[in-house]
């Protein structure tokens, strides 16, 4: 479903130490807005009696049924997006923004 990268992996669990919730899954979901565009959002919570439940890079997940397809093929990083600054990315082939891989050097 979703690709977690380590470099995300290792960021989640970092927020979740600092959190307290070390053992929560990780929610991860989508919405599509009227003009078509993706808003992602993302935080620990409890499994939901509709959510699909799975493990990447040693990451508990969660994404609701209504943002499963949305989120199919997608893909979680966490990068340098300028010197020092560092967050998260969704690399997502459903995405109407997302036109190209980003450059091997993490640069867009």
């Amino acid at each position: 479903m979703i690709k977690i990268t380590p470099e995300a992996a290792a960021q989640v669990r970092q927020s979740a130490e600092h959190g307290n919730a070390q053992n929560m899954p990780l929610r991860v979901a989508v919405r599509r807005e009227e003009d078509g565009s993706f808003v992602y959002g993302m935080g620990f919570d409890e499994q939901g009696e509709d959510d699909t439940h799975f493990v990447s890079e040693g990451i508990n997940v969660l994404v609701s049924n209504a943002s499963k397809d949305l989120l199919k093929g997608a893909t979680l990083d966490f990068v340098e997006i300028n010197p020092g600054e560092h967050q998260f990315i969704f690399i997502n082939p459903n995405d109407p923004a997302h036109t190209s891989s980003p450059p091997a050097d993490g640069t867009a």
